[in-house]
């Protein structure tokens, strides 16, 4: 089996490519693993100072690999696999480690939710960010449901949410998604100069900068709320129709399918 995730150190960063070009670097359970222990493991070594998140191919991410969700919608997926389990976004929540990421192309779904973890973003020219959780009749998560309003606004998050709304790299930047734009050409030589850059300053006062600008208690406790809602939407008639009609490359009818419950219960 191909190796998803690459891993190299030098210069005090350790820069994780996400390697499934033919797939758009469509995320699979394997793939989320690889990225926490990277990230985890960067945590533990003295030798690592910024973690740099970059990508193959033509797509910085096309998200989950639906396959992975449908299995679940069937319940074809053990439990234990659930979202809200994901170790990708415990890694993201606890992170003391500085982390920057390169995104060139199309960044979907968590995609672009695990750059609100990131602290420099950089995008290439051609970058477009989508949330399009909605359109799947599932929720947001990564905590975005929290921050993506924080960094944004609550308007502009719901069009991304709900109306699954792009956002280009010229308005990435202008909202406060990224820190700079370039030609996807100059985009890695762009983010690891930052990468090393960071890696340059004092480590303590780096690591400590990062963690008075994060509550991390309120990111695992809106992680584990979104993860109730998206475990149970994914395994909902709406979600059965949308990946049926993903798959059969139709428009989805989610009009004779009633709202669920309170949803105030959690």
């Amino acid at each position: 089996m191909a190796d998803h995730i690459l891993s190299e150190k030098s210069g005090g960063v350790l820069t994780l490519t996400l390697n499934r070009p033919e797939k758009k670097n469509a995320l699979t359970r394997a793939m989320y693993q690889s990225l926490a222990d990277g990230i985890d493991g960067a945590e533990h070594d003295p030798e690592t100072r910024c973690v740099l998140i970059q990508a193959e191919g033509d797509a910085f991410t096309a998200g989950n690999d639906l396959a992975d969700f449908a299995a679940v919608n069937r319940g074809e997926t053990a439990e234990s696999t659930r979202p809200r389990s994901n170790p990708l976004l415990v890694a993201l929540a606890h992170a003391r480690t500085p982390i920057v990421a390169a995104v060139n192309g199309r960044a979907v779904g968590i995609g672009t939710t695990m750059l609100l973890h990131c602290d420099l973003v950089f995008v290439a020219d051609d970058a477009v960010l989508t949330t399009p959780f909605v359109n799947l009749a599932l929720v947001p998560e990564a905590a975005s449901s929290l921050t993506l309003p924080a960094r944004i606004g609550h308007a502009r998050a719901f069009a991304m949410f709900v109306l699954g709304e792009p956002v280009d790299a010229a308005k990435a930047v202008a909202w406060g998604l990224a820190n700079a734009s370039c030609p996807k050409e100059e985009l890695r030589a762009r983010a690891r100069s930052a990468a090393e850059a960071i890696a340059s300053r004092p480590a303590s006062a780096v690591a400590l900068t990062k963690a008075l600008m994060r509550d991390p208690a309120a990111l695992a406790a809106r992680m584990e709320i979104e993860g109730r809602y998206f475990a149970e939407q994914l395994k909902s008639p709406e979600a059965k129709e949308a990946f049926a009609a993903f798959a059969e490359k139709r428009a989805p009818d989610f009009s004779k399918l009633a709202r669920s419950g309170d949803t105030t219960k959690h």
